[in-house]
């Protein structure tokens, strides 16, 4: 998948230049460098195809998108399909490439879409090339498409996963275990709520850390569709015009139909349309890359691009110009008028209803952009990451206006407060989203987690969220030459926060989809599941820690 001069190793190994993003710090030492470079040079270097995931096409029951990577250019990459009467397939491969901004070495990726598939049909694939050292024995799994009109699924969700090489920055070998958590519930799809690697965490090794991240999912993403969505840890210097040139390349989603393909899309199963975002377009806080210092961040040499100072900030909120919120728009007024969408389930990273102290806490511009769209047109369910940890809001509709207060001075804020449109729900009782739309953090993939993630405030007795309502950019820090991200800039009551979890920032949520009859009742059941434990040490024993039902009136 890389190459790379061994003049470019050499400067790799000895840059001082750093990063540090938001939630996260850290630097890439030397030694890392050489030793990581040195395993990546050992590699045998064809076209052998690794970091295998599969995508849904346009239609999830009769199209899926199966991707891979390689170390050097494949030849005649391709995938032969065997459906279920013995026949086979040959689809040839698309190739994308980018060479990284960072320490120029060169990514190749393929994809190939396995179109005019039966529904709910269970299909053998193999994955070649004819520079495949394992040619005579090539790479084979199986998927299942997606069955057509109502029926019953599975699907998962978590974000924020990293990989579990702890000899990157923000890696965690918890997130091993969080990849065979998904195989043991055994999903029709998972959705990768966003912070995928961190590997802009680890600049001069940007494509090694997708590598490993790509190699450890594969154990699950080859046996079923992963739904990814960007977050700020998909953005990376120098690697395209928000950063994304990694992200892009690497995964072919369905089609938006605007000139940001990739970045934000959406598919329907059953009576359950899903739409993925990209919140990084909205948000006010910063959490994009930056460099704190006191070096610059040199690129290697073969880029020709120029060093970073110390400071510079890769801030992209705005970059669609309102293109993805008017796309949002047209997205959900057609899914009011379609009979066939009961629900709406929304995907990104970013949080607009969040209680962690240690995280980020909540933006205002998720509420400003989209909370209004998500009343108006009834969405039910909205899953994120960002912060390490998991909790549920209750529904939540409208806004309480001026209820937040300036962090520094306690004036007054604007905040736009979600209101809860229940505040108290008895056990075993089923959530009617379509009385207000219920926020999930579930940030707890495999990116290691501080536990004390939630406070209370002694004055009001109520669980407080920071707010970020303004930019928040890198500032000099008070020791010269370096530079530092300030907090969020407003808090506020989480009247709206309903269940937190403050044994365990790992988990995974499972939800069970029924669709019911027509004239009755639809259902979402969500069981969360945390590992406690894994704060301190790695662990794969996943433990339900709360069971909810969504239901509500099916759609005549």
């Amino acid at each position: 998948m890389v190459t790379k001069t061994s003049q470019d190793s050499a400067s790799l190994a000895s840059r001082r230049g750093f990063l540090k993003l938001a939630g996260a710090s850290g630097i890439t030492t030397a030694a890392n460098a050489i030793s990581l470079s040195a395993r990546a040079a050992s590699s045998v270097r064809d076209g052998t195809p690794e970091q295998i995931h599969l995508t849904w096409g346009t239609d999830p029951a009769s199209e899926i998108i199966v991707s891979w990577a390689s170390l050097t250019q494949a030849i005649k990459p391709r995938v032969r399909l065997r459906t279920h009467e013995g026949l086979e397939h040959l689809v040839h491969a698309v190739q994308r490439t980018y060479t990284d901004g960072l320490s120029g070495e060169i990514v190749c990726t393929y994809h190939a879409r396995l179109s005019d598939l039966r529904p709910d049909t269970t299909y053998q694939y193999e994955v070649t090339a004819d520079n495949d050292s394992n040619a005579s024995q090539p790479f084979s799994a199986m998927f299942r498409t997606a069955a057509r009109g109502r029926h019953k699924f599975r699907f998962t969700s978590y974000g924020d996963l990293a990989t579990p090489n702890v000899g990157w920055v923000l890696s965690s070998l918890q997130s091993r275990y969080a990849v065979q958590a998904v195989e043991r519930f055994e999903p029709l799809f998972h959705l990768l709520n966003g912070d995928l690697c961190y590997a802009n965490l680890n600049p001069t090794q940007q494509p090694e850390v997708w590598r490993d991240f790509g190699n450890n999912v594969q154990a699950s993403a080859t046996n079923r569709p992963w739904m990814p969505c960007p977050g700020n840890h998909e953005i990376e210097f120098n690697n395209g015009k928000q950063g994304f040139d990694s992200y892009l390349t690497r995964y072919m989603l369905p089609d938006n139909g605007t000139r940001f393909a990739g970045h934000w899309y959406s598919f329907r199963v059953s009576s359950v349309l899903f739409i993925s975002l990209d919140a990084d377009d909205v948000i006010y806080q910063d959490s994009a890359a930056f460099v704190a210092g006191p070096s610059a961040l040199t690129p290697a040499a073969s880029t020709g691009n120029s060093p970073i100072e110390p400071g510079t900030s890769f801030y992209v909120r705005g970059y669609s110009q309102g293109e993805q919120t008017r796309w949002l728009e047209r997205t959900l007024r057609e899914a009011s008028r379609d009979g066939g969408v009961e629900w709406i389930v929304v995907q990104m990273h970013q949080d607009a209803l969040s209680s962690s102290k240690t995280g980020n806490g909540s933006d205002k511009g998720i509420r400003e952009a989209w909370l209004p769209l998500f009343d108006q047109y009834g969405v039910d369910l909205v899953l994120c990451g960002h912060d390490h940890d998991y909790e549920r809001s209750h529904p939540v509709r409208g806004c309480n206006h001026y209820a937040g207060r300036d962090a520094a001075t306690g004036d007054r804020v604007d905040t736009l407060q979600p209101r809860p449109v229940v505040t108290s729900h008895r056990a075993n009782d089923p959530v009617d989203t379509s009385r207000g739309t219920v926020h999930l953090i579930l940030g707890g993939g495999g990116t290691s987690a501080p536990l004390d993630v939630y406070g209370i405030d002694t004055g009001t007795g109520l669980p407080q969220a920071m707010v970020f309502t303004k930019p928040n950019r890198p500032v000099a820090s008070a020791t010269g030459g370096t530079f530092v991200r300030p907090a969020p800039d407003a808090v506020e009551d989480a009247i709206w926060s309903a269940r937190r979890d403050t044994e365990t920032g790992y988990g995974i949520a499972v939800f069970d989809v029924d669709p019911g009859e027509r004239g009755g009742r639809t259902s979402i059941t969500m069981n969360y599941y945390h590992a406690p434990g894994a704060d301190q040490k790695a662990t794969a024993d996943y433990e339900l820690f709360e069971t909810i039902v969504f239901e509500k009136p099916c759609r005549d």
